[in-house]
């Protein structure tokens, strides 16, 4: 008899194949597509039994939660952060290995304000080729290319909590499969919106993100606590937009108008207005480019 796990990946790649056929890019940089909702056959092929309301739940981690499987939006808007008024606290770990960093690298980028927008996870420095293990045991959600993210993973787990790492020079999973903590995933890369090699790492609950830092020490690639508890000020500020820490930007060498605008959170064209010049402008070394 094939082993029912095997079922529900085989049924949720059928799903995602599907999926991927109708929305082969995300519409916009930073979200997803129409809903499109985990269906199991009526019937299945191998077992000929009938899928049920309870075989998602007893299958699908955290589904009487979330309600859904869906395959084709990387981010969910389950609610607003300024309507949160619930304190929910969540398991994280049970024994030492049941959970892994995703991978052993120093910090590039922490979790919050930077150049002029909302940075909602934690950039960890690796090289090409590196693997990428999964945070907690979960199931495979999205496995896919992305404009913003690149080749992208996002894993769902059974405490609700979802994790997302992105930049994969390679992905080795498909939707529906179920990863062990630890286990291999991809391959570190510079995907996507990447301007080098690193491991764009997010955690989120409902759609919410959630600093990874409050549930790991990066530095030494530790839980800090076995739960975490989540209430209303964990998710204040999310929705808030961000001022530009720094008003100029000074020149570098092999710096062009183009990436400036990427790592300032602005575009080509607002800098040429603001600065008065055009984008074939040669910059100098040491040249203050205004921000806005």
């Amino acid at each position: 008899m094939v082993p029912f796990q095997h079922i529900l990946t085989t049924t949720a790649l059928l799903s995602a194949l599907i999926t991927h056929a109708q929305h082969p890019l995300d519409p916009v940089d930073l979200g997803g597509g129409d809903d499109v909702l985990f269906e199991a056959p009526a019937c299945d092929p191998y077992t000929h039994g009938e899928w049920s309301a309870e075989d998602s739940l007893r299958f699908i981690p955290a589904h009487a939660l979330y309600g859904s499987w869906e395959t084709d939006a990387i981010f969910l808007k389950e609610f607003e952060p300024t309507t949160w008024a619930d304190t929910v606290t969540l398991e994280l770990t049970h024994s030492p290995c049941d959970h892994s960093m995703p991978v052993c690298g120093e910090i590039n980028s922490t979790f919050g304000p930077r150049h002029g927008r909302m940075h909602y996870g934690v950039d960890l420095d690796l090289e090409t080729g590196d693997p990428v293990v999964a945070a907690f045991e979960g199931m495979v959600r999205i496995a896919r290319a992305h404009r913003t993210f690149g080749n992208v993973i996002v894993l769902r787990h059974a405490n609700g909590l979802e994790t997302l790492y992105a930049h994969l020079s390679r992905i080795d999973v498909v939707p529906g499969a179920m990863v062990e903590a630890g286990a291999s995933i991809g391959l570190g890369g510079s995907t996507g919106r990447s301007t080098g090699s690193h491991l764009h790492f997010e955690v989120r609950y409902l759609g919410q993100p959630i600093d990874p830092q409050r549930l790991f020490d990066l530095s030494e690639g530790v839980l800090y606590a076995d739960a975490l508890t989540l209430h209303k000020g964990i998710f204040a500020g999310l929705g808030k937009s961000v001022k530009p820490v720094n008003k100029y930007h000074v020149v570098r060498k092999g710096d062009t108008l183009s990436m400036i605008a990427r790592r300032t959170g602005t575009s080509v064209k607002s800098l040429c207005k603001v600065n008065r010049i055009r984008p074939s402008s040669t910059l100098r070394i040491g040249q203050r480019i205004r921000l806005g």
